[in-house]
């Protein structure tokens, strides 16, 4: 038996064995193409989902485009010469040179020749070698990205066309080419290029506008001319209306600080002026309210004027405003500090249908400003000033 167990337990486990990882493969060497692994619907049951496609893989693609071993298309450019593919490769990457392919006549040499003019041979020869390996030169990128987003639209490379916007979108649009790119993104049905064109022309339109391309695009696409001018005359008018809430919530947030600093000075004083039962301290540590001074030399005023009353006086005036809105803010005149709180509340009910939608707004707006500025403060001094009072 001791033997026996012995012998067992110097078997290998096959279910160890069996789960054992799988070393990663060795890293590629050193390239300057770049290469876009091939999408498609994955499998449901495969574990090679996602493993990349490897450099030697590649490798042997580019190398039979390059060899055009055993080719069976010839493509022919603008300068005639041929470009040697083969027709399962060019009818399985795109559905147009498929098409082509059946309708192409077979040679003598038992090759069918197409035509793709009206682009460089070295553009056609980047977008053929893309179909076979999906990979790129930089520098052919660079030169022919025009050229290649034009033939990824028509023969309906998608990944090819994901390719070239990225790059021009990314840094090869310039103010002499954007409007161009505009044009050709229309056309090539590219809605997010062609959007990212529009905003920089707003964006540069009085540097672009004098360019080559503005002038053309002028004489030959007025109507495009036509809706890029009226785009700019909304982008400014959105800007006017967006400085004009600007200082509008300005303002409002001006009468919020203001609102504090008197619920401040009514509560606990402020340097020389406070409530007549508390006892203000010589040296008093730097007042944390900005409008503090202003509204404490309105409020001197305010006490020692001859004509206080409603219109006799524009400080005097400000400062029955300024009450006003505290009462209208106030959450309890009860016990509120500020003077004339309830008297305001009183008269609240007096007032007619206008002057009260009016106050109403302003209200509303001054909130909502201090909402969108921070957390409201305003009622915060309202809750610590009842419950001190309680105490």
């Amino acid at each position: 038996m001791g033997k026996m167990s012995d012998s067992i337990a110097d078997e290998p486990n096959p279910s160890a064995r069996e789960t054992c990882p799988v070393p990663p493969p060795f890293p590629p060497p050193p390239s300057t193409s770049y290469c876009r692994p091939k999408t498609g619907p994955a499998p449901e049951a495969s574990f090679a989902t996602h493993v990349p496609v490897s450099r030697a893989t590649r490798d042997i693609w580019e190398r039979l485009f390059d060899e055009g071993y055993r080719s069976d298309v010839q493509i022919l450019t603008s300068n005639d010469v041929p470009i040697f593919a083969h027709a399962n490769v060019l009818g399985m990457a795109s559905p147009v040179l498929r098409g082509m392919l059946k309708q192409a006549k077979t040679r003598s040499d038992g090759r069918k020749s197409i035509s793709v003019k009206g682009v460089p041979h070295d553009a056609v020869r980047a977008f053929i070698r893309f179909l076979y390996s999906s990979c790129y030169e930089k520098e052919e990128m660079e030169e022919f990205v025009v050229h290649l987003l034009v033939l990824s639209h028509v023969f309906v490379v998608p990944e090819l066309k994901q390719i070239c916007i990225e790059s021009l979108e990314r840094g090869f649009l310039t103010t002499e080419n954007v409007v161009d790119i505009l044009q050709l993104a229309l056309l090539c049905d590219a809605p997010r290029l062609s959007l990212f064109c529009h905003r920089m022309i707003i964006k540069g339109f009085r540097e672009i506008s004098g360019t080559e391309g503005w002038r053309a695009m002028k004489q030959s696409h007025p109507v495009l001319e036509k809706e890029l001018l009226e785009s700019m005359v909304e982008e400014d008018n959105r800007e006017k209306e967006r400085v004009r809430r600007g200082k509008e919530r300005k303002i409002y947030l001006q009468l919020y600080e203001a609102m504090e600093a008197l619920v401040h000075i009514c509560r606990d004083g402020c340097r020389t002026i406070g409530p007549h039962d508390r006892d203000l301290e010589k040296n008093q540590q730097p007042c944390s309210y900005g409008a503090c001074r202003g509204l404490e030399q309105l409020v001197r005023h305010f006490a020692g004027c001859k004509l206080r009353v409603p219109g006799g006086c524009s400080h005097c005036k400000r400062m029955w405003q300024l009450l006003e809105l505290h009462s209208r803010l106030c959450a309890d005149s009860s016990l509120c500090r500020v003077p004339l709180c309830r008297n305001f509340k009183e008269r609240m009910r007096k007032q007619s249908k206008k002057d009260e939608t009016r106050w109403r707004i302003l209200v509303k707006n001054i909130l909502r400003a201090k909402a969108i500025g921070g957390s409201p403060f305003f009622l915060s001094l309202l809750v610590s000033s009842s419950s001190s009072s309680k105490f």
